[in-house]
């Protein structure tokens, strides 16, 4: 995933922009102050990726507000999390932007061709745990990944886990959504060679205390290889999962 630095750079490599041109650009005001939102338009440049918007409990003219920002700023792939229904069709209304209801994520522009090294795959203990899978699954495709989904293989029924072997022993990279007792992310560490991000969620009754049990089960997972984001954090386990998928086309690139 090339920085913004990095095209500008290529730029003045190739002639396209002068030396003066790329100093203004580099030299840009770091951030925008809208009152309510300080914009990092430097963020790319330093993570590689622009800024998300977290869009639970802000109003849609806000989210507005900082999609306009970040889009006068020259960048054009814009991610909203958390984003409601209701909220959605107000911005939707004002803005160009697409909105996936069952993830809750909006972003602008297409989905790009996967660039990462494998695949990431993307599994649940059960149906319920598939909102925070979704985010996990389209963050991860955004940042040009591709996604395998496996839905409901938890192990109350390991048959159900283990007719994925494949997948699971081939993936570059595995998010293990659960909540309940959390187990799926230790028999899933147990089967791959390659990193397990686990996402506990807040499914499951009362002793599960709204996702701490998972939380605290996948913390101490006896899996070698097996680290936990917290309870219902399907973008930061999706956007982990990009940035490990993508380790190997860095170095390609030496970067």
């Amino acid at each position: 995933m090339d920085t913004t630095s990095r095209q500008i750079l290529e730029k003045v490599k190739s002639g396209e922009m002068s030396v003066d041109e790329a100093l203004l650009k580099l030299k840009t005001k770091p951030f925008d102050d809208l009152g309510y939102a300080k914009i990092d338009h430097h963020r790319q440049i330093r993570q590689g990726a622009g800024e998300v918007i977290y869009g639970a409990g802000k109003t849609p003219s806000q989210i507005v507000g900082i999609i306009r920002n970040l889009k006068s700023a020259g960048q054009e792939n814009i991610i909203v999390t958390r984003l409601s229904e209701k909220a959605a069709a107000e911005v939707l209304a004002q803005e160009e932007i697409n909105y996936d209801k069952v993830s809750r994520i909006a972003y602008t522009g297409s989905i790009p061709e996967p660039d990462g090294i494998g695949n990431v795959v993307v599994a649940t203990g059960g149906t319920s745990d598939m909102p925070v899978a979704e985010e996990a699954a389209l963050t991860a495709q955004l940042y040009g990944n591709k996604v395998i989904r496996l839905y409901d293989v938890g192990v109350s029924g390991l048959h159900r886990l283990l007719a994925h072997k494949e997948d699971i022993m081939s993936a570059s990279v595995i998010v293990a959504v659960a909540g309940m007792e959390g187990a799926l992310a230790s028999v899933i560490g147990g089967l791959a060679d390659c990193p397990v991000i686990a996402v506990p969620t807040s499914v499951g009754y009362g002793a599960s205390f709204g996702g701490l049990s998972a939380l605290l089960s996948m913390l101490n997972s006896c899996a070698s290889g097996v680290s936990t984001v917290n309870i219902d954090n399907g973008f930061g386990a999706g956007y982990l999962a990009g940035m490990i998928n993508h380790m190997q086309v860095k170095k390609n690139r030496g970067i």
